[in-house]
């Protein structure tokens, strides 16, 4: 009787196990964020200054090229999660939003992925936007975030996407590509703070209606961790798993790789952790959503990081300067994975 008790006992532990386990396998997401660099059509905008990346341009831009980055971006993508994508990816510098369903429509037949986008006043005309699995998330709106620079030249949008898992929680997940450090950091440095300002306002909006929101916040802000505009500006900190949380306060999944010395972005020998992954207390505490601890990483596939010379380590580009190297992207994507725990 005991022998058959025990038996019974086991069974059921290996099937509570493994349904927990595939449970724990189906509310795991993995959300990236990646600078896609310069994805340009090769058609001349009247109202933009896209005129180096047409057939007659500086870069011979055609649509040879275009289909080759295309192509190689999509193994990148397929590359992330363990070889089955993200579920979320937040992407920056891309001209029209064509170009991404292109992408997908070509290389993503497996996947219901989705494009929410929008263009932006930006001169150059490269914008922010998000992938999204549709068999997990449903997108409940679309709001673009002007951030208005005293310069005469605006900047990119912050996009706020409202998700929500479906049958699950709801998420607030903003793709970010800040004013560049073009004169300089310290010179530049006010457009970066005007950035985090408005985001933080948008931020605290919501705040007053609901304190316990669950936030992502990436992309490209073109400054560090421990730089005026993140740290102080958008209030955030380092996040450890040990770490007791604050409400309000915005956690930094990238702060310890940073700290590492690492980065995604190579400039003149030094690397810049340009990319992160920002999320709020909720994310990082008892929330519906839970950032799983020590997940965040750099998305390095050997095939698209440069072997040898003074670039080694770094993202093959397109171009090196003028000369056409047909690589991915000047910037290492970031990725993290996160657990629905309703």
């Amino acid at each position: 009787m005991k022998k058959r008790i025990s038996l019974i006992v086991i069974v059921v532990s290996l099937f509570t196990f493994n349904f927990s386990l595939a449970q724990s396998e189906k509310d795991t997401i993995y959300i990236a964020s990646w600078n896609m660099e310069n994805l340009f059509d090769a058609i001349d905008d009247a109202d933009k200054r896209d005129e180096e990346f047409l057939p007659d341009g500086k870069k011979e831009w055609t649509q040879e090229k275009i289909d080759q980055k295309i192509t190689n971006q999509a193994k990148v993508i397929q590359w992330m999660n363990d070889g089955n994508g993200p579920d979320l990816l937040g992407f920056q510098e891309v001209e029209h939003q064509h170009l991404i369903e292109t992408l997908i429509e070509r290389h993503f037949s497996d996947k219901n992925y989705k494009v929410a986008y929008q263009e932006t006043l930006d001169k150059r005309g490269i914008d922010n936007g998000l992938i999204y699995d549709a068999d997990k998330f449903e997108v409940l709106n679309i709001k673009p975030i002007e951030v208005e620079l005293a310069s005469k030249y605006p900047t990119r949008y912050i996009l706020e996407v409202h998700l929500r898992k479906i049958g699950g929680e709801e998420l607030y997940l903003y793709v970010n590509h800040w004013p560049s450090r073009s004169g300089g950091e310290l010179k530049s440095r006010p457009n970066r703070i005007k950035a985090a300002t408005v985001l933080r306002e948008a931020i605290d909006s919501l705040y007053k209606r609901n304190d316990k929101l669950n936030l992502v916040i990436l992309g490209d802000f073109n400054d560090m961790p421990n730089n005026l505009s993140i740290a102080r500006y958008l209030w955030t900190q380092q996040f450890t798993c040990t770490i007791n949380t604050e409400p309000l306060r915005l956690y930094n999944l990238s702060y310890k790789d940073f700290l590492l010395g690492n980065g995604t972005y190579l400039y003149r020998g030094n690397w810049n952790m340009l990319d992160q992954i920002i999320v709020s207390n909720e994310v990082v505490g008892d929330g519906a959503i839970k950032y799983l601890c020590n997940s965040f990483e750099l998305v390095k596939p050997d095939f698209m990081i440069t072997q040898s010379g003074k670039y080694k380590g770094a993202a093959t580009p397109t171009f090196g300067g003028r000369t056409y190297l047909g690589g991915y992207s000047d910037h290492i994507p970031v990725g993290a994975k996160f657990i629905f725990t309703k």
